[in-house]
């Protein structure tokens, strides 16, 4: 006999009796009971449908059983020249991966530091919130043995889109990182970076970063990780990894995997050198993971390889990505609150601003406008350091339709803002007898 399903209040109610406060939800004041979700829709309890602009690990659309071929355990087709393969099965978080990632480094450099980008974030175990400022401030603090380098920021950043070249400036910080950390006696063992940083606001390193931060971690024996949990597999349109974006010259150490891999399945994975792996085999300690290389999982993963191949989402997330990007630069000339629109195929960010000269963070417009856009019928978050970009990671199917809607709907909630404003303004002025 099938449960009777609950209702929302009845819901909320078990949840707040049962679960840790720390497990929090998305729009906590009005929460919605999401019961169902196909493609870029999710659908509440009454049946109302919601555009999804933000659920990044629903990559594809619902692959189902007629997609799942026979799993070939070990087998991963990186779709990319990198000289890198599939350690030894796969892991299930990317989390997980991102721990593995920190134990072959270490592992193979014999160094113990890791270098990490301000605002970055790679994972919840207590190995990752050590390397992650975005979590490590409001906790322990900065371990010694972490050493944090500027965000590549050319909207927020020290060098920003007037400086001839960000890119050297910013891997020149990492290099003075390094040589402080140097200095003090420290061996450094990795540098971790997403390869578009996400919680730190939607950021795209300019062109040519990765390769000069390369060089500096490499000159100090330390490895390259890109974490590409949250932008790989065909993401960026583009290329099907985005630290492809950084020149086809470039190639990292360590990769890290997971979220659209599995499609919402739990899969992650790490990719890395033959001379890394066997640096690791060699403590004669084996890679144990209850659940790695599991044959349904392997199907999973390549089934959504399958998905993103025959359905052609990496092109689509490039044309509709470009189409989107131009919706809201129109914005941009329209409304001053937008201070930038950044991003490369379906990763955007919008960052609102409350001066054009200080370039303020408009966090609590951000949040307002979130919350306005859900009433739409629209989902969408906030991220950054000031919580005031508005982040689009929409599942890969998200169409030229949807951007058109999504862009409409922001645009109306904008104009509706700044009559607002405006009309405050007269009211103001007329109390105190202005003409």
């Amino acid at each position: 006999m099938a449960a009777e399903r609950r209702g929302k209040a009845e819901t909320l109610a078990l949840r707040q009796r049962l679960l840790s406060a720390s497990c929090r939800l998305f729009y906590p004041e009005e929460p919605i009971k999401m019961v169902r979700a196909g493609g870029q829709y999710m659908y509440d309890e009454q049946g109302a449908r919601y555009t999804d602009c933000i659920n990044n690990v629903a990559h594809v659309p619902d692959i189902g059983t007629l997609h799942i071929p026979q799993a070939q355990p070990g087998h991963l087709p990186l779709r990319t020249q990198c000289r890198c393969y599939l350690l030894r099965g796969s892991t299930t978080t990317g989390s997980e991966a991102n721990d593995l990632a920190l134990r072959l480094a270490r592992r193979y450099t014999g160094h113990w530091d890791v270098v990490v980008l301000d605002h970055a974030y790679h994972g919840h175990l207590s190995s990752l919130i050590d390397i992650s400022p975005y979590k490590f401030r409001d906790l322990d603090g900065q371990k010694e043995w972490v050493h944090v380098a500027p965000l590549p920021d050319t909207f927020r950043g020290p060098y920003r889109e007037d400086h001839p070249n960000p890119a050297a400036a910013y891997a020149s910080e990492v290099g003075r990182v390094v040589d402080r950390a140097q200095q003090a006696g420290r061996k450094i063992a990795a540098f971790f970076a997403e390869s578009l940083p996400s919680v730190g606001g939607q950021i795209v390193p300019p062109t040519g970063y990765f390769p000069e931060a390369a060089r500096h971690i490499r000159r100090a024996g330390g490895l390259f990780v890109a974490d590409e949990i949250q932008v790989g597999f065909g993401r960026v349109g583009k290329h099907f990894w985005a630290f492809q974006l950084q020149g086809d010259d470039f190639v990292p150490d360590i990769v890290t995997m997971g979220k659209s891999i599995g499609n919402g399945h739990p899969l992650a994975c790490v990719a890395t050198t033959q001379a890394v792996a066997r640096a690791f085999e060699a403590t004669g300690v084996e890679y144990f993971n209850t659940f790695g290389g599991s044959p349904v999982s392997c199907a999973v993963g390549l089934a959504v390889l399958d998905v993103l191949e025959k359905e052609q989402l990496q092109a689509h997330a490039s044309h509709v990505g470009s189409f989107l990007l131009e919706l809201l630069r129109q914005q941009k000339a329209r409304h001053p609150i937008i201070g930038d629109i950044r991003g490369v195929g379906l990763f955007v960010g919008v960052d609102l601003i409350k001066d054009e000269a200080t370039r303020t963070p408009a966090t609590e417009e951000a949040a307002y406008l979130v919350s306005r856009l859900k009433e739409s019928y629209i989902l969408l978050s906030t991220d950054g350091p000031g919580r005031n970009v508005l982040k689009f990671k929409p599942p890969m199917c998200f169409s030229l339709d949807n951007a058109q809607q999504v862009v409409m709907k922001l645009d109306a909630i904008l104009t509706d803002m700044e009559e607002k404003v405006r009309s405050c303004k007269t009211l103001r002025l007329q109390a105190q007898g202005c003409p």
